[in-house]
């Protein structure tokens, strides 16, 4: 059985800790020999000032007693244990003249190198032109220091950004002091930037209209325009829209127009506007007397911000449209805002679009109206959840106004209803050019209740019917009194479902109609067919028709071939602009229509934008 090699824990002098003097085992005379050591002992360089160290190597049994000069007790096959040497012995001694005559050359020639090193430097590198940090005390001129972590960190980079901002602040500056209208929106150059800017708008005398939205501005920011605006008359429209100024903001820019003389426009579109801020502006508009268009757009103004609004109203003489769309006004709103309406007589727009008013608040905005010493032109009141009953007291509006030209009810819920109730307050009204009704539910009976008043009005030039399920039927009836009848120029029919059967009729319409400039027929699923058959129509001449949108009609190359046919064949074609867009050409259809485009060109100088 051949012996384990097991170590003992020895206290040689030496050997260093943890090294391991190992020894061989041979098979023939199974007799451990000692091999060359692996470590020879170290003298010890300050014999007289510091402690010798214990070091500690494990070691062979049979190798520390041949290093003994002792024989192994265990034997040529005994097992070896481990065992601890309980001698420690001294580090010989070494003479000091052994060691001064090592040292005493090797500190010499370290001090000769570093002598040598200083002089070549001090020849050699030259001596910088201004005083190092180290010298002035400080990096960088003007830089205070801190010992709080990061406070002394980037220089370059943020006096580099600087910098840039301040250039591009004093282009912005030019600008204001150069051209009659400056937009300025989205550069985002903050509260800092606003009062860097501020100093040229007081000395403006060219622009007019200065658009700051979306900058980042503000309440604090707003404090710059102070004695500014007081002193500026040359200005004419401020746009901030886009800035979160909040209701601080509208209470400090209204302490500042009280006095001004020169603004007409303010914008104040989604700016975090609530309840305080509406009140603040009610104030202003109490004692500002050149103000003349207010925006007030998708803010968060509810009931009792209409309410002071409308109570400025009773005073002010000098505004003349109020855009309150996408607030919180609801009924209530719609009522107070009715009264002040009623003793108003410079108000002639009014937009209230998405304010949730309803039946309840249309009514009493319509009493409102109805009562108005004015003369109101405009009214949006789209998105505002009107039913049916509701399109009663509009209708019973549009029968007594003698100045309304523009009407928007899109995105309710008037029906078929509604809409001839609509119809027939039409018959008697002679002042309305443009109606959106739009979004509205209705179908084919409401389109021929509409259509009948085509026949006798000569005053409505734009209709907006998209997003009603009207089908091919109500495509047909409008198209059979607009053949010979009406004045429409703008007429919008996406999205009403009519298919390549309402296309047959709307084609048969062109033919003879000599109004119609614009029409929409978007997303009616017209396919080739559809196409087909408008292509026809165009062929003929046409000289009214000027835009044709027919995208979102699944229509292929073969409805694309067909139109570019009609295109080439009529050289009196009066179409400018022909949108395909989100159909399923290819680059053949597409290829012919660029081709067809380029035909008209050569032939008749003609441009026509053609969309894919």
């Amino acid at each position: 059985m051949e012996p384990s090699a097991l170590f003992s824990y020895s206290s040689k002098p030496g050997l260093r800790a943890g090294a391991f003097a190992p020894a061989s085992y041979s098979r023939s005379t199974h007799q451990l020999q000692r091999q060359k050591p692996l470590f020879f002992p170290l003298p010890n360089p300050f014999p007289t000032r510091t402690r010798r160290p214990r070091f500690v190597a494990f070691v062979p049994r049979a190798a520390s007693e041949v290093l003994d000069g002792g024989p192994s007790r265990s034997g040529g096959g005994g097992r070896r244990v481990y065992r601890q040497s309980q001698a420690v012995k001294g580090l010989p001694s070494v003479p000091v003249k052994e060691i001064s005559s090592f040292v005493a050359p090797a500190g010499a020639f370290f001090a000769v190198t570093f002598v040598l090193w200083k002089v070549v430097e001090r020849v050699l590198v030259p001596k910088p032109k201004y005083p190092t940090s180290a010298e002035t005390g400080s990096s960088l001129p003007g830089m205070k220091w801190s010992f709080a972590p990061g406070t002394n960190l980037p220089a370059g980079n943020s006096f580099k950004i600087e910098r840039e901002t301040r250039q591009k602040l004093n282009e912005f500056a030019k600008e204001l002091r150069s051209f009659r209208s400056v937009d300025m929106s989205g550069r985002n150059f903050g509260d800092d930037g606003l009062f860097f800017l501020a100093e040229s708008l007081g000395y403006n005398q060219n622009a007019e209209e200065v658009n700051f939205s979306g900058n980042g501005i503000t309440a604090v920011g707003l404090k710059a325009l102070d004695d500014i605006l007081q002193a500026n008359t040359v200005l004419k429209t401020l746009n901030l829209s886009g800035n979160a100024i909040g209701d601080e903001g509208a209470k400090c820019l209204s302490d500042i127009l009280m006095g001004n003389a020169g603004i007409q426009k303010l914008q104040l579109n989604s700016t975090g506007l609530g309840d305080e801020g509406a009140k603040a502006i009610a104030e202003m508009l109490k004692k500002n007397s050149t103000l003349r268009v207010l925006e007030l757009n998708n803010n968060m103004i509810d009931y009792t911000g209409f309410a002071s609004i409308a109570g400025a109203l009773l005073e002010n003489n000098a505004i003349r449209s109020i855009h309150i769309n996408g607030n919180y006004g609801g009924p209530l709103g719609a009522a107070s805002l009715a009264k002040g309406i009623e003793g108003n007589k410079s108000l002639r727009e009014l937009h209230l679009h998405g304010n949730d008013i309803g039946n309840e608040g249309v009514r009493a905005l319509m009493s409102g109206l109805s009562a108005h010493r004015g003369k109101i032109t405009l009214l949006d009141i789209g998105n505002n959840d009107i039913g049916s009953k509701g399109a009663f007291h509009v209708a019973e509006f549009i029968k007594k106004t003698k100045s309304l030209l523009w009407l928007n009810l899109y995105m309710n819920d008037i029906g078929d209803e509604g809409a001839e109730r609509i119809a027939d307050a039409l018959k008697l009204n002679r002042t309305i050019t443009t109606i959106d009704l739009g979004g509205n539910n209705i179908h084919a009976s409401g389109a021929s209740a509409i259509a009948s008043v085509l026949k006798d009005n000569s005053t409505i030039t734009t209709l907006e019917l998209g997003y009603n399920p009207i089908g091919p039927d109500g495509a047909k009836a409008l198209c059979e009194v607009l053949k010979f009848h009406g004045k429409i120029e703008t007429l919008k029919l996406g999205w009403c479902q009519i298919g390549p059967k309402g296309a047959e009729y709307i084609a048969d319409c062109l033919k003879y109609n000599t109004t119609l400039s614009t029409l929409d027929l978007r997303a009616n699923g017209l396919g080739d067919d559809g196409a087909i058959c408008l292509a026809r129509s165009l062929k003929i001449v046409n000289e009214a028709l000027t835009s044709l949108d027919l995208g979102f009609n699944e229509i292929r190359d073969k409805g694309a071939f067909a139109l570019a046919q009609a295109l080439k064949a009529n050289e009196d074609l009066a179409v400018t602009s022909l949108n395909l867009a989100s159909n399923f050409l290819t680059k053949y259809g597409q290829v012919a229509l660029t081709e067809a485009r380029d035909h008209v060109y050569e032939m008749s100088e003609k441009e026509i934008n053609i969309y894919f």
